[in-house]
């Protein structure tokens, strides 16, 4: 019998419990922007800049309003636009294909790997045409995608590749980390990320100084210096109360992917231990890579999914579904023409895909409860009745 824990409620995300540890760092800063009277870029936003940069091992770091603006902004800058095609994934999150779409640009999917849910490069090349300019990879859950054999593609073919690293903040492919692997990166510090703000604020990384200063302009309606305008960008400034908030996470975030990781190796021995990875299929981290583990994500068969979460509602243990539609079945992309069956691996992940509770401060008595509820939980519906 699973035993809930003293706080009964298992939340999907806690914001709470981590903040009064950082809670006197936090109001400090806070004071001093305040008294500064600096609000919008500034001092505060270039030191996160370059602390950023250095964290990634990426030369420059230009901050923005949101991660959505952090992938439509290089996109302008390398002039993408109508007529020319962009190869992402259909299974992320809508700004994805969203940002592609407001540029004029067509998003053209491909499908994605069974096993990390990232796109599968071995099927990239197919799908370039000479309308091509960019290829976005997307590192799900908080693993990056394979990037070398993506780097090759676009390399033979002279495409931009830009990483969508909103959720991988910390990850690394090969000892090198996310954002410093495509020619530009995009990162999202939304309050629910591995280092999260305030509110909305988001981060572009690229290694060319060219194109880190244009990022630069369209930040700020594509003007340098003051009132004159090289091209028309628009207002994606990043405030200076959500930099010095991120400046002082930044520095227990690395603690904090610790526990991350530990948080899931705790899951994966509960799952194992209680002899459910017949029917349960767990993330996988792949040789080489440093998953930091923003989401924690099973799979189980369709059937049993919704009925799953409905009974963990119940039980006060809160999950997610990330993303029960792909973005080639959006209803606004209906114009693109595409048909359920076009992408299976990413339908099928949409129907059998549950995210856990997980954030550093979850306890080992916490996920016994969500193991042992999903234990009982199959025991009822059959499938765990001959373990």
């Amino acid at each position: 019998m699973s035993v809930p824990p003293k706080s009964v409620a298992v939340p999907a995300l806690d914001l709470k419990t981590q903040y009064p540890a950082i809670r006197d760092e936090i109001e400090a800063v806070v004071r001093r922007v305040i008294e500064s009277q600096m609000f919008v870029l500034g001092p505060e936003v270039e030191q996160l800049e370059a602390e950023l940069a250095d964290y990634c091992g990426v030369p420059h770091a230009i901050g923005c309003a949101s991660g959505t603006d952090a992938l439509i902004l290089p996109l302008m800058a390398r002039g993408v636009g109508p007529g020319d095609e962009v190869i992402t994934t259909p299974y992320s999150f809508f700004a994805t294909a969203g940002s592609i779409w407001r540029t004029g640009a067509r998003p053209v999917f491909v499908d994605i790997e069974p096993d990390t849910y990232n796109i599968d490069p071995s099927r990239i090349e197919a799908a370039i045409t000479p309308r091509t300019r960019v290829v976005i990879p997307v590192h799900l859950y908080g693993q990056t995608a394979d990037m070398d054999p993506i780097a090759a593609i676009a390399r033979k073919h002279d495409l931009f590749v830009l990483e969508d690293a909103a959720q991988a903040i910390g990850a690394a492919y090969q000892g090198r980390r996310a954002g410093s692997l495509g020619h530009a990166s995009a990162f999202s510090f939304y309050p629910s990320k591995n280092l999260g703000g305030f509110g909305d604020a988001g981060m572009m990384m690229t290694g060319d100084p060219v194109f880190a200063r244009s990022l630069a302009r369209l930040r700020v309606h594509g003007m340098e210096p003051k009132y004159l305008h090289h091209e028309v960008g628009f207002n994606s400034r990043l405030d200076a109360l959500q930099a010095a908030v991120l400046r002082v996470k930044l520095r227990h975030l690395d603690t904090w992917t610790t526990q991350r990781r530990e948080a899931a190796a705790r899951y994966d021995r509960l799952f194992q231990a209680r002899r459910l990875t017949r029917w349960v299929t767990l993330p996988v981290e792949r040789p080489g890579n440093v998953h930091v583990f923003n989401q924690y994500v099973i799979r189980v068969p369709a059937p049993l999914r919704d009925p799953l979460r409905e009974a963990l509602t119940a039980r006060q243990i809160g999950t997610e579904i990330y993303y029960p539609i792909p973005l080639h079945l959006q209803p606004c992309f209906a114009t693109l023409g595409h048909h359920p069956g076009d992408f299976p691996i990413a339908e099928a992940a949409a129907r059998e895909t549950l995210a856990l509770p997980m954030y550093p401060e979850l306890s080992e008595e916490q996920q016994r409860y969500v193991v042992g509820s999903i234990r009982q939980f199959l025991d009822a519906h059959g499938p765990a009745r001959a373990a």
